[in-house]
């Protein structure tokens, strides 16, 4: 182990936390973390996609704290072992949070009747770490990686892995080519495509995941406030035969709808700042639906995407009018206005259309002074491409077993779920 050279492709919440468990246990190898992004001190808020701590670890402050929730850890290593990996990385942004005392969790226990005849509610745990915090968490756990001898290669896109020769090649690294004697794929969101291209050619067994595509919903939070009393983070859901439907990532408050920059089309997202100088009274959340059965779900999902492009940006429609919202920053979310919601359904289909669309109506109901007073930002989605197929015990890939998948390459959806990937894998190499 002393001379072993980890290499850790993806410096989010997956890589972050692998490597800090390894060197808070003496790790005596090499560790060397690539990213295409920059370091926390020099990322700036508007860099979603890549840089330290990725997406979800720069951007949202809220950790799910549910096995069911975020994808399913529990199928590689058992219900209670999942939830002590995500105690470690709920404790791992306590550790650097510069007030660990602000940091809450919620924990609503029960479903109002008024939500019953419409909507299910799913109700869980959720540690509120708070976004104005996340930049300064992000230097204070960067400086401690530096501090016991991690690497950081930064603004370096990997090109190719030969998992043969055990070889990364990338921009930005001595001579183009990096050796490793293990290596965690962790490549996050902006690099689903790469992980796709791996796996085809290496012929990797995969597990097709279904299309997950919606809208980004926005409205004054009043019309919302008897469930967010009882669910700041609320979970709606419906079910049908091959599709269903759930709000996603609520935010409250001071709440901000945010554009996500992928594959050079925008779709949106949302994050809510604690301090109350950025209170807006607003309230937003992603309308997903999971779609099951579509031949390449991740190629539809594309497809779908580009038609709700307009302008080199996303659409957004109010049936009353209302304008889009301001960032944090003070400008408009970029965003193309339209008429109707005719591009969703152009977009995804007249019958799966119908079901977002039916989703808002229901919302009409239980909240009845909602009404037309909202906007939809087009489209959000959540590229899942085929799950490469691993050992259960250490996440390494079935025929390659010094290479390990973690975080959106292996279908984490959440902050807690891949960072307890990250942190099931260090352990294994420990």
């Amino acid at each position: 182990m002393k001379n072993e050279h980890l290499v850790i492709i993806g410096a989010g919440v997956a890589g972050v936390n692998a490597a800090t468990k390894l060197v808070d246990n003496n790790y005596t190898g090499k560790i060397t973390i690539i990213d295409m992004g920059n370091d926390p001190f020099k990322r700036k808020p508007e860099e979603v996609m890549t840089g330290f701590l990725g997406a979800g670890g720069w951007s949202d402050g809220k950790l799910t704290y549910h096995t069911s929730i975020g994808g399913h850890l529990s199928k590689y290593c058992g219900e209670d072992k999942a939830m002590e990996l995500f105690d470690y990385v709920i404790d791992n942004f306590k550790r650097f949070h510069p007030k660990p005392e602000e940091v809450k969790c919620s924990n609503p226990v029960k479903e109002p009747d008024f939500i019953k005849p419409y909507f299910g509610l799913r109700l869980f745990p959720v540690w509120h770490i708070g976004t104005d915090y996340l930049h300064e968490i992000g230097k204070n756990w960067y400086n401690h990686l530096i501090d016991n001898g991690v690497e950081f290669l930064w603004n370096t896109k990997v090109t190719d892995v030969n998992f043969d020769l055990e070889l990364v090649y990338g921009e930005n690294i001595s001579s183009g080519i990096m050796k490793y004697d293990k290596l965690i794929f962790g490549v996050g969101k902006s690099g689903i495509d790469f992980g796709k291209q791996l796996a085809e050619k290496y012929t990797l067994p995969t597990e097709p995941k279904p299309v997950q595509i919606g809208v980004r919903f926005e409205a004054p939070q009043k019309h919302f406030q008897k469930l967010i009393d009882i669910s700041y983070d609320f979970k709606l859901y419906k079910k049908f035969e091959n599709v269903s439907l759930r709000s996603f990532c609520t935010n409250n408050n001071a709440a901000y709808v945010a554009v996500e920059d992928t594959y050079g089309n925008h779709s949106y997202n949302g994050h809510a700042k604690k301090d109350k100088a950025y209170r807006n009274d607003m309230t937003n959340f992603g309308i997903l639906m999971e779609i099951r059965g579509i031949d390449k779900p991740f190629d539809w999902s594309r497809k779908a995407v580009k038609k709700l492009q307009c302008s080199g940006t996303g659409t957004y429609y109010s049936p009353s009018n209302r304008i889009p919202s301001q960032t944090s920053e003070g400008d408009f979310v970029r965003c193309v206005v339209v008429e109707s919601m005719d591009p969703l359904f152009e977009a995804l289909g007249k019958e799966n259309a119908q079901y977002i669309e039916d989703f808002i109506k229901d919302m009409t109901k239980v909240f009845p002074t909602l009404k037309d007073d909202w906007g939809i930002y087009m489209p959000e989605v959540k590229y899942l491409s085929p799950e490469p197929l691993v050992n259960y015990k250490d996440l390494s890939l079935t025929e390659h077993p010094n290479v390990y998948f973690v975080g959106d390459a292996l279908s984490a959806r959440g902050i807690t779920v891949s960072g307890a990937q990250g942190t099931y894998v260090a352990e294994s190499i420990l």
